[in-house]
C-alpha cells in the first residue's frame, strides 16, 4: 500500500504523538523514520549491564572520540548509550558558525535519550516576546494549550508537586521524587533569602506512581536506577517506543517504515496541496513515493527545516510554503553556558536512597511581569546536591588494600551544583539553509548552520553567574566556583524555529493550528514550529501542540476539508 490518510515524518517525541492521535481518530497513518527499527525492551541491549561488562567501563575509546569529536560532547553520550546516537560521519552538515547538532536516528528518535524535564510554559512566555519587542505575536495563548498540556501529562506520566508558581504553572502530576536532605535545606534557604524564588521538586516524565492509563501501556513504576538513556525495560520514563507508538499500533491503523530518508514533500500544482512524500530506502537506494491527504513533519527541528527547504516546486521554488523567504530563518536554542557550584558543610549523618532520575528546578525569576533587567527573556536554573566518596576528594595516601576498600565506602563532603537553561532571541540572522554544492550520501543537499550567540545571551549568562554565586554564598557554601563554558549552540539539543507559528503569513509559516499558511494539509509540530523559546524545557510543549494539531487535522479530514 503506497497511499495513506496521513503520513508522519519522524517517530520521536512529537511524531509519536501525531501517530497516536491520528490513529485513534481512525486515520490510516504511515510513520517514516530514517533510522533503524527499535522494539521496546528487546533492543535496549545495555539496560541491565554492569559497568565491568563494558569494554571501556562505560567510556568511549580515544580512537572513537578522535573520530567523533561532535557526538562525544553530547550530554548522556557514553558507551552504554552510544547505540542511540549517530556518529559524526553518518549525516554530515556544514557549520558556517560552530553549532553542535546532536541526532538520534532510530524509531523513537531522541525520545529514547531526552532529559525528560516537563515544565509548562506560563502566559508570560507566550506574551513577553511580542510585548517586549523581541519577537512576533504567538497565534495561541496559554489558555489555548493548557487543556492539551493536561491531555499529554495524564498519558505520559509526569511527576511533580502543585507548587502554585506563576512562572511555572501546575499540571496533572504524579507524586514527586523528593528532595534529599541538602536539597530540602537549599529550597528553604533560597525562599527565606529570596521570597520570590522557588526551588521545587523536578517535574519529570517518570512514573513515580503509575495510573491505570500507564498500566494499559504495559509500563510500570520507575525503579530509580537513573539509567534512562539506555532505554528503560520497565517503561518508567516516557518514550514514543514505550508509549505512543505501541498505543497507535493497537488501533490497527499504524504502519512504521524505518530506513526511510525523506527527500522531499511533493506539491500538487492543481490542487494547491501536498500530495505525498518522496523517500529513499537506505538499504536498497530505491526511491519511493507515498501519498496522503495529511502530512505531519516531525523530523526534529533542523531536519524539518532541511526537508521543507528541499521540497521545491514551480509554486514554491525556495521551499514548501516559503512565500516570505523566512523558511530556515529565526533559528533559536537554549543557553546552557552558565554553571556554578560549591561545597556545603554538615549533614554528615545523612545520605540518600536510590538514584533519583529527576532534579530540582529553580523556576525563572527574571523579567516575569515587565522587563526589569538589561536583557530580555528569562532562565530556568536546574540545581541539586550530591555526596561524594571520601577517597575522591581527600588527600589520603590509602590507595590499595583493605583500608582502601573501607575508604571507598566512606562518604565525604556534600556539594551543590547549579546550571542554567536560558531563553534566546529569535533572530533572522540565525538561520539554516541548503548547501549549493555539498550533498549527503542520498544526494540531498547538506544543511548549513549559521547560528550564534548575541549580546543579550552574554548579559543573561553574566546575570546567572552572579546570582548563582550569591545564592550559593547565602546558602553557606565554600569553595564556590562559577563558569561560562562558552560552548557553541547546539549541545542544549533544544534547537527551535525556522518554520515558526504566527498570525500573519507575511512573517510566519504556520497558523494557530500548526498548518502551513500556504499549504493547508502540511502540519509542523516539532521544535521547528516555535515562535520563541521560553526558558522551560520544550518537549512537553511540542507534544501538546502536536496532540492539538492532530485532533484538528483529523476533524478537518473527516469534514472533507483536507
Amino acid at each position: 500500500m503506497l497511499e495513506y490518510d496521513a503520513i508522519v515524518i519522524g517517530s520521536g517525541i512529537s511524531g509519536g504523538w501525531a501517530a497516536k492521535e491520528l490513529c485513534e481518530k481512525g486515520l490510516k497513518t504511515l510513520v517514516l523514520e530514517r533510522g533503524r527499527n527499535i522494539e521496546h525492551i528487546t533492543d535496549y541491549t545495555t539496560a541491565h549491564k554492569h559497568p565491568w561488562e563494558f569494554n571501556h567501563r562505560g567510556r568511549m575509546s580515544k580512537e572513537f572520540r578522535d573520530k567523533n569529536p561532535l557526538i562525544s560532547k553530547a550530554a548522556g553520550f557514553a558507551e552504554d548509550t552510544a547505540h542511540f546516537f549517530i556518529e559524526d560521519d553518518d549525516h554530515p552538515y556544514v557549520q558556517e558558525k560552530p553549532f553542535d547538532w546532536i541526532r538520534g536516528y532510530q524509531v523513537g528518535g531522541k525520545s529514547l535519550t531526552w532529559g525528560r524535564a516537563c515544565q509548562r510554559w506560563s502566559s508570560n512566555e507566550f506574551e513577553s516576546p511580542y510585548k517586549n519587542g523581541y519577537g512576533i505575536e504567538w497565534p495561541i495563548s496559554y489558555d489555548d494549550i493548557s487543556p492539551w498540556y493536561s491531555h499529554v501529562e495524564k498519558f505520559i506520566g509526569v511527576c511533580g508537586n502543585k507548587d502554585n508558581i506563576e512562572a511555572m504553572p501546575d499540571g496533572e502530576f504524579l507524586p514527586p521524587f523528593d528532595f534529599n536532605c541538602v536539597e530540602h535545606y537549599i529550597s528553604n534557604k533560597i525562599n527565606e533569602d529570596y521570597p520570590e524564588r522557588h526551588l521545587v521538586q523536578g517535574r519529570w516524565a517518570q512514573l513515580s506512581e503509575p495510573q491505570e492509563i500507564h498500566l494499559q501501556q504495559n509500563r510500570s513504576k520507575c525503579q530509580s536506577r537513573n539509567l534512562c538513556m539506555r532505554g528503560c525495560p520497565f517503561g518508567g520514563y516516557f518514550s514514543s517506543v514505550s508509549s505512543t507508538l505501541p498505543w497507535a499500533e493497537k488501533t490497527g491503523n499504524l504502519t512504521i517504515r524505518p530506513f526511510s530518508v525523506v527527500h522531499s514533500i511533493l506539491y500538487d500544482e492543481k490542487s494547491g496541496r501536498a500530495s505525498g512524500v518522496k523517500v529513499i530506502d537506505t538499504n536498497t537506494q530505491e526511491e519511493i513515493i507515498y501519498k496522503a491527504r495529511i502530512i505531519f513533519v516531525n523530523a526534529s527541528a533542523l531536519n524539518t527545516n532541511l526537508i521543507l527547504l528541499n521540497s521545491k516546486s514551480t509554486r514554491f521554488p525556495n521551499g514548501l510554503g516559503n512565500d516570505n523567504d523566512l523558511l530556515g530563518k529565526y533559528i533559536c536554542f537554549h543557553i546552557y553556558r552558565g554553571n556554578a557550584g560549591g561545597k556545603i558543610d554538615g549533614f554528615d549523618d545523612k545520605y540518600y536512597y536510590g538514584k533519583n532520575p529527576t532534579e530540582p528546578i529553580l523556576a525563572n525569576y527574571r523579567n516575569l511581569k515587565e522587563q526589569e533587567m538589561d536583557f530580555v527573556g528569562g532562565y530556568t536554573t536546574f540545581c541539586g546536591a550530591y555526596r561524594v566518596r571520601k577517597t575522591k576528594r581527600s588527600n589520603s595516601d590509602v590507595q590499595i588494600g583493605a583500608n582502601f576498600k573501607h575508604a571507598l565506602s566512606e562518604a565525604g563532603n556534600w556539594y551543590i551544583y547549579m546550571y542554567m537553561q536560558g531563553e534566546t532571541i529569535p533572530k533572522k540572522t540565525n538561520q539554516v539553509y541548503l548547501s549549493e554544492d555539498k550533498k549527503d550520501q542520498w544526494g540531498i543537499p547538506l544543511l548549513v548552520t549559521d547560528v550564534g550567540y548575541d549580546e543579550n545571551d552574554d548579559k543573561m549568562v553574566r546575570d546567572f553567574l552572579e546570582q548563582s554565586y550569591e545564592m550559593l554564598e547565602k546558602i553557606g557554601c565554600t569553595d564556590i566556583h562559577s563558569n561560562d563554558n562558552k560552548q557553541p549552540p547546539g549541545l542544549d539539543i533544544h534547537e527551535m524555529g525556522g518554520v515558526r507559528m504566527g498570525k500573519d503569513p507575511k512573517n510566519s509559516l504556520l497558523n494557530n493550528w500548526n498548518q502551513m499558511h500556504h499549504c493547508k494539509n502540511v502540519f509542523v509540530t516539532d521544535g521547528a514550529c516555535m515562535t520563541s523559546t521560553g526558558n522551560q524545557s520544550p518537549s512537553i510543549l511540542y507534544m501538546a501542540l502536536t496532540a492539538r494539531a492532530a485532533n484538528y487535522a483529523a476533524e478537518e479530514f473527516k469534514k472533507g476539508n483536507l
